[in-house]
This record gives structure tokens, C-alpha cells and sequence, in this order.
């Protein structure tokens, strides 16, 4: 069992969960063990058990961070690690500012604390608790993370925010498995597009824009058809793409389950390597969706389902370019659009 001895004579950090895993002081020892209700001792997948383990190496780093910060670090960053142990489900998603106001101290105390863990800076360091907790946090845990927030300050912190997502997500991206998702679609026969709750708008829009360069495409959405219904005609020359994010759709899964039981390909767009759609998946795209609100950041998810779709429209760029002068004249005959001209006339009747 794992375990990390906190320094002589200082104070312990008090026990706390971190993502299925708790801490736990015993006789001067942190020793890690699996939460009660986590799940982890059912039987995994030999890559599911790979990424768990990377998951506990990860949190074994952060703790051991933690633990060694009372020797060495003074009284203030000892009270940061401790904040952080005992309130992880808030501090995870605080500002420096916001949690050295939390703590007592300093916004430029919480950064130089981060460097003491040896993180390159605060935003590191709140990436790897993000990593360990996010996708088992409930929506009023969210919610109450963020309704100390000051209105005002709404609009930075989200801009802000999505732009982090879509730089890491970018950073991040294999493009190796990116060009084997085009490639799998390019070669389907079908392509079925499911999400479901907040991924829901995700897979309208990737459905929509779907239909303009394949002729057999289906959204499955919650609705009047059940969604095993909506899949049933899956076959071998199919793709299922399911799209979901923390907290995970049971029914999403189940779906992607099914279309591998059919022998149909299965591609995931989700938040990481941990997420349960990566064990069921043939190709998993990942966009990072952290957001210190109960309202889920899908400013990095969008953006990779735009790339996937212009990748695509490249990759048929002769029959779409036929296709949507085809298009233009449908839609000037039914006047789909506002033209200029009916602009003008729209003004002037306004006046």
C-alpha cells in the first residue's frame, strides 16, 4: 500500500478523498485507499487498469507534494496545503487571489507556493487537482464553488477559462489519432452522432453540418424514439461517434457498448484519458471542458468538432463545392436566406 510520511513534529494534513482514493493519517503515515462507493475493485480492462494506475502515480505526486510541504515551506504555504486537503472540491477550481483570500494570505503567497511543490506556476498546480477530482463532482458542488464569485467578474473568468481549455486542448491533441477519426468517417457507410444532456448541443451541431458531406447520417438524442431504437440498423460498416463529458452519461455509454456488440466502430469525443468512453472507443478524441461553475465549458469541445468537420469537407472538397451550389440555388428560389436587397426592404418597412 502506498504511503508517504509526513515530516517530524509537523502538523498533518487531515484526511480527504481525491477521486475515488482517500487519505488517510495513520500513525503518522498518509496512506492511500480506495474511497467507499468508488468502484475500483470491480474487474478492469488492462488499459482501463494502465490509466487508473497512472491516475494513482498522479495523485501519489500531489499528495506527496503535500506532505513534504510542512518541513520545508512556512506557515502560510502550510496553511494553503492544508486548505487544499481539506476543501479540494472548492479550491480546485479557485484563482490564486481566491484562494489566498480563502486561506488568509496573499495572491502572490498561493504562487509561490505552486513553485515550492515544484509546479511551474499556480495554474499547474490547479490543473493537476483538476485532474484528480473534476469528473466526480456533483452539479451543487459546482454550483457552490462558484456562487461566492463576484457577477462582474463572470465574464473574465469564463473567457479566461475556455481559452485555458482550448490551449491545453490544443497542446494536448495526438494529431495521429485526430487523422484516424477523418479517416474512419470518410470510410463509413453510416455515421450516428449521440449526445445526450449537455453533449446533446454538441451533437446537433456536429450532425448538422454531417448531413452536408454524407448522405446517411443520424442524430440520436433523447426524444420520442429511445435511443436503442435510433441505433438498432448499426452494422459492421457503421460508426456510432458518442459524445460526453463529466459527469458521463450512463445511457451514452450503454449506447456505445451496443454498437461495438454490433460490430460497428465506435469513436469517443470526451474529456481525457480517464473518461469510462475511452475503454469502449476504437478512437477517442479529447477536449479539456474545466469550468469552475455548475455550467460545462464547451468552448474546446466545439472547436475540435469544427476541425474534425472542415477536416472533412476538405477531404471531399469536389462534391461538397457541387453540392452547395446545388444548395444556393434552393435556397435563393425559397428565399431562406435575408438577402440585401430584402434587407433594404426590411428597414424600410421598419421605418
Amino acid at each position: 500500500m502506498p504511503s508517504f510520511s509526513p515530516p517530524a513534529g509537523e502538523k498533518c494534513i487531515k484526511n480527504c478523498n481525491f477521486s475515488g482514493f482517500h487519505l488517510q493519517n495513520e500513525g503518522g503515515f498518509y496512506i492511500i485507499r480506495k474511497a467507499p462507493g468508488s468502484g475500483l475493485g470491480a474487474v478492469e480492462s488492462g488499459d482501463f487498469q494502465e490509466r487508473r494506475n497512472e491516475k494513482m502515480h498522479d495523485m501519489q505526486d500531489v499528495i506527496s507534494r503535500l506532505n513534504q510541504s510542512g518541513k520545508r515551506l512556512s506557515k502560510g504555504h502550510r496553511r494553503i496545503a492544508e486548505y487544499i486537503a481539506q476543501h479540494y472540491d472548492k479550491a480546485v477550481f479557485m484563482t490564486a487571489s481566491r484562494l489566498g483570500e480563502s486561506v488568509g494570505v496573499s495572491e502572490s503567497t498561493v504562487v509561490r507556493f505552486a513553485a515550492a511543490m515544484g509546479y511551474e506556476g499556480y495554474p499547474q498546480l490547479q490543473r493537476a487537482l483538476q485532474e484528480l477530482v473534476s469528473h466526480r463532482l456533483t452539479a451543487n458542488q459546482r454550483f457552490e464553488m462558484s456562487n461566492e464569485m463576484d457577477p462582474s467578474a463572470a465574464l473574465g473568468m469564463v473567457l479566461k477559462s475556455d481559452m485555458l481549455n482550448l490551449r491545453t486542448t490544443m497542446e494536448q491533441m495526438d494529431n495521429r489519432v485526430f487523422d484516424d477519426v477523418v479517416r474512419r468517417l470518410l470510410s463509413a457507410k453510416a455515421i450516428y452522432v449521440m449526445g445526450l444532456r449537455s453533449a446533446a448541443p454538441l451533437a446537433q451541431f456536429m450532425g448538422y453540418y454531417l448531413n452536408y458531406i454524407f448522405d446517411d447520417v443520424h442524430l440520436v438524442s433523447s426524444g420520442a424514439t429511445d435511443v436503442f431504437e435510433a441505433i438498432s440498423k448499426l452494422r459492421e460498416d457503421d460508426v456510432l461517434i458518442g459524445i460526453s463529458f463529466p459527469r458521463y452519461s450512463s445511457r451514452t455509454l450503454e449506447a456505445m457498448r451496443f454498437a461495438k456488440r454490433c460490430g460497428a466502430q465506435v469513436v469517443a469525443i470526451t474529456d481525457g484519458p480517464m473518461s469510462p468512453l475511452k475503454d469502449i472507443a476504437d478512437a477517442t478524441l479529447t477536449a479539456h471542458t474545466d469550468m469552475a461553475s455548475f455550467v460545462d465549458s464547451l468552448a474546446a469541445p466545439l472547436s475540435v468538432i469544427n476541425a474534425v468537420l472542415v477536416a472533412l469537407g476538405l477531404h471531399r472538397k469536389e462534391a461538397l463545392s457541387q453540392h452547395f451550389r446545388q444548395l444556393e440555388a434552393i435556397w435563393e428560389t425559397y428565399e431562406v436566406y435575408l438577402e440585401e436587397n430584402r434587407q433594404d426592404d426590411y428597414k424600410g418597412g421598419a421605418q
